[in-house]
């Protein structure tokens, strides 16, 4: 396959996943399916989200245990890029400036490590809409939306991503509007993306977490301000919706991940 027709992908697989209580190592790595226990056996789920991405280059930004990230990844051909501080997923976008620098392919899939579902054809319709449109977002019609981040949209553009923290305040008639979430996965043109990767780090934000018993004030850069930053500027984003909530479901704690492993168990049968 020529590289003009081939698609980058940009899988992020930094994070600890602190809340994945009793698992040290890196939740991207957690088997789908079990062994002895829910954390041990085979089929990680990065090794299942590799499978699923479309022909062409790819690479992993890594992080925390790295090196069992990179022994678990070595059959395939993929390139790593550390995120020297976990400092959200535009951090990560960031870190892997120099992999979308030195790419000939137009298209790019930016997805994550802990999403194991999601089918090609859905990667594959992702690039279809991005015709001529810098970005394309994955959304998804949840029956409870939780505390995803919400996509709101005038006609067929989207205009940005609103986070649970903002949404949440809004009037109940506004919030049932808001039915589309945002699943974390986008693909996007690759030269439209570089040019606003340095507005996109110039735009952070302090967000408070939980590091061992500790409460930190962290700088972070979000992948969802692209949206914002591009609609402004005129540009139109789009949207897919996956056929079901299941297929863009993270394993970020231990009862998504009894989930992910009774649906493989279905998937496999």
């Amino acid at each position: 396959m020529k590289a003009s027709t081939q698609t980058a992908s940009l899988i992020l697989a930094a994070g600890r996943g602190s809340r994945m209580k009793g698992f040290e190592g890196n939740k991207t790595l957690l088997p789908l399916l079990p062994g002895k226990s829910p954390f041990q056996g085979s089929r990680p789920i990065l090794i299942h989200v590799l499978e699923s991405l479309p022909p062409g280059p790819k690479a992993i930004v890594i992080h925390h245990r790295k090196e069992d990230v990179i022994k678990a990844t070595m059959a395939f051909e993929v390139e790593y890029f550390e995120q020297g501080v976990l400092n959200g997923t535009g951090g990560a976008l960031l870190a892997a400036r120099s992999f979308l620098e030195k790419k000939v392919q137009d298209k790019l899939i930016i997805t994550m490590g802990d999403i194991p579902f999601v089918r090609r054809s859905t990667y594959c319709s992702l690039l279809e809409k991005l015709g001529a449109r810098p970005l394309v977002v994955l959304g998804f019609k949840p029956q409870e939306k939780k505390q995803y981040g919400v996509v709101e949209t005038e006609g067929e553009k989207v205009t940005r991503i609103i986070e649970w923290k903002y949404w949440s305040t809004y009037p109940r008639e506004r919030q049932a509007q808001l039915r589309v979430c945002n699943s974390g996965i986008y693909a996007a043109r690759r030269k439209e993306l570089m040019r606003y990767l340095p507005l996109l780090a110039q735009k952070s934000h302090k967000v408070l977490k939980e590091n061992d018993g500790r409460t930190l004030h962290i700088e972070e850069f979000f992948i969802t301000d692209l949206v914002e930053l591009m609609a402004r500027d005129g540009l139109h984003v789009g949207c897919v919706i996956a056929e079901d909530e299941d297929e863009v479901m993270g394993v970020d704690d231990f009862q998504s991940l009894i989930k992910a492993q009774e649906i493989f168990a279905r998937i496999e049968r």
